[in-house]
């Protein structure tokens, strides 16, 4: 399983960013996803999560009210809608799935997923 992030780039503070992410040759219709960010010297921060039907999500407390998940599993795709981006919320971002039936909504542990993808950078100036 091989995932695949879009949509970052630079944006000003403020600004709005959608990030995607995909899957080739595999369908993503019984996997959970979630985001995670990560800046250099830091641990991988948990950001969001969504489950497989689409009818569980939570968010991390720095970006509740700002950043919404959602997925098209029709698309085969899985979004993350950031609004009133903040300098602070500069850092790569990284996609990954875990099968629903082992989904927790637990952001706090990074190893529970399974696939990763290989990131996209989203950088905000002040």
């Amino acid at each position: 399983l091989q995932l695949v992030e879009s949509g970052g780039g630079l944006v000003q503070s403020g600004g709005s960013l959608t990030l995607s992410c995909t899957a080739s040759r595999f369908n993503l219709d019984h996997h959970a996803i979630a985001w995670f960010r990560q800046t250099p010297g830091k641990e991988r921060e948990g950001v969001s999560c969504i489950s497989a039907s689409g009818d569980n999500t939570n968010y991390a407390d720095s970006v509740k009210g700002r950043f919404t998940i959602s997925r098209e599993n029709t698309k085969n795709t899985v979004f993350l809608q950031m609004n009133s981006l903040k300098p602070e919320d500069t850092a790569v971002y990284y996609c990954a799935a875990v099968p629903d039936r082992f989904y927790r909504g637990d952001l706090t542990e990074p190893h529970e997923y399974d696939f990763w993808g290989q990131g996209t950078q989203v950088t905000v100036s002040s």
